[in-house]
């Protein structure tokens, strides 16, 4: 893992998106201990995918924060935790100040550790014969908690006198699917794994779960929690302009709930971002339930019939901004249809005189309609009367800009002329990725 993506999301009179959230300790968490006046920095890593890796690994790199070099001989009592379960609890030793530790899987029901241990009982790699904990626990990816204990550095152990525990918290990525009606939805999970899921057919609702500690140590130290919803965007009864998202039966933040039409060709995502300050707040309000707060944290989503206009796109570049409206709202067969467009600059949302443009509706797929155009004074509008056999989920897209090769999207439901099918419409609002390395990553983690 070279780079990690990760979410901000602001509230500036409209939504503003930043593709990719990713959330705490994604693959990569540190925290800091004071030894003999120094600042000993430790970093725990493991794999961000467990599904997509074959050799799993715990890394555990140990430095001085001053010098930036690996502390050695150091020894530390280390306990894993997964879905609160421990998994070992016991002593380690690295001479070169880096742990590595493999992950194996195993169908037994209790996890074990496996390797060489010095003449004090630490745990150490021989250079010839790893060291191994075997677990069930490794089947799964999710949340892994750590807890570290510096116990001796170069054999010095009174210096070290009521050192403290550490916590260390690690996601990986879990994916999740669950076939209802006809459809598969997806949970991306970038925080834990997935303790429940419903499809609530009737109510047109999804709910899913997973644990959470809603203790005021946890939410101290997650900058993010992301999740995310797939759904196949043909699955035109859960498409809508926005959506509804509750966590524990409290409505977010508009800001906390944003649409992705443009990751994925075949799939709408639903992203759930919840900032620290979100956590904090629902945990505020959960409490004046007077009720002792949950040991979970429940996810609801529906959609929305409101649909707000111009809709607004960006290029995946950022370079172009397109704004959206038609008329009429309901689109039927075999009615023209004149959609309302400006081009803008992404920098400045200037309108940009002269720009060309592809024009392009697809359905299922298959390009229906092309035409290139000029937008003389940066906007104009573009009419298409669609044909009987032409209903459900649309794409319009704006290709090409300026003959710079990018485009944006949107997308909308046709209804069809007779039937009982409401008007949906949904879009993309992306405004860019902010890329952080793994070294400013892992600053935002200190403890």
């Amino acid at each position: 893992m070279n780079l990690v993506k990760i979410v901000l999301i602001f509230l500036v009179g409209s939504v503003f998106f930043i593709n990719n959230a990713y959330g705490h300790g994604l693959g990569l968490d540190a925290t800091t201990f004071d030894f003999d006046g120094k600042k000993i920095l430790v970093n725990v890593e493991i794999p961000l995918y467990f599904e997509k890796t074959e050799n799993k690994k715990i890394t555990i790199n140990v430095y001085d924060k001053e010098t930036g070099t690996n502390v050695e001989n150091i020894t530390f009592l280390l306990a894993v935790f997964h879905n609160n379960e421990l998994i070992v609890s016991d002593h380690f030793f690295a001479p070169q100040g880096v742990l590595s530790i493999d992950m194996i899987p195993t169908q037994e029901t209790e996890s074990k550790i496996s390797g060489q241990q010095n003449s004090f009982g630490a745990w150490y790699d021989t250079g010839t014969q790893p060291i191994q904990i075997l677990s069930p626990s490794f089947d799964k990816g999710g949340l892994f908690h750590f807890e570290i204990e510096i116990t001796a550095i170069d054999g010095a152990t009174s210096m070290l006198e009521g050192s403290k525990i550490h916590v260390v918290d690690v996601s990986t990525v879990e994916t999740s699917h669950y076939k209802e009606e006809d459809t598969t939805f997806q949970i991306t999970s970038y925080f834990d794994n997935i303790s429940y899921f419903d499809y609530k057919s009737d109510e047109n609702v999804v709910e899913f779960e997973m644990p959470f500690d809603w203790s005021e140590q946890n939410i101290s130290h997650i900058p993010v929690i992301h999740e995310e919803v797939h759904f196949p965007k043909n699955f035109a009864k859960f498409l809508s302009p926005s959506y509804v998202g509750k966590v524990n039966g409290i409505d977010l933040f508009k800001s906390s709930v944003t649409i992705d039409d443009y990751s994925n060709e075949s799939n709408r995502i639903v992203h759930f971002v919840l900032l620290q300050d979100h956590l904090k707040f629902l945990k505020n309000e959960l409490k004046k339930s007077g009720d002792s707060l949950p040991e979970s944290i429940k996810f609801t989503l529906e959609p929305s019939q409101t649909a707000k206009f111009p809709l607004t796109s960006f290029t995946k570049n950022e370079e172009f901004q397109v704004d959206l409206s038609w008329d009429p709202i309901v689109i039927e067969p075999q009615k023209n249809v004149k959609f309302i467009f400006t081009i803008r600059s992404g920098a400045t949302g200037e309108p940009l005189r002269q720009s060309t443009y592809d024009f392009v509706i697809i359905q299922n797929g298959k390009e229906i309609h092309k035409k290139s155009g000029i937008a003389t004074v940066g906007g104009g509008f573009e009419e298409y009367a669609f044909l009987e056999s032409q209903s459900g989920p649309t794409i319009i897209k704006f290709d090409n800009i300026r003959g710079r090769g990018s485009g944006t999207e949107f997308g909308l439901v046709v209804v069809p002329e007779f039937g009982a099918i409401v008007f949906l419409v949904f879009f993309v609002s992306i405004i860019g990725v902010l890329v952080i390395n793994k070294t400013v990553f892992s600053k935002i983690h200190f403890r």
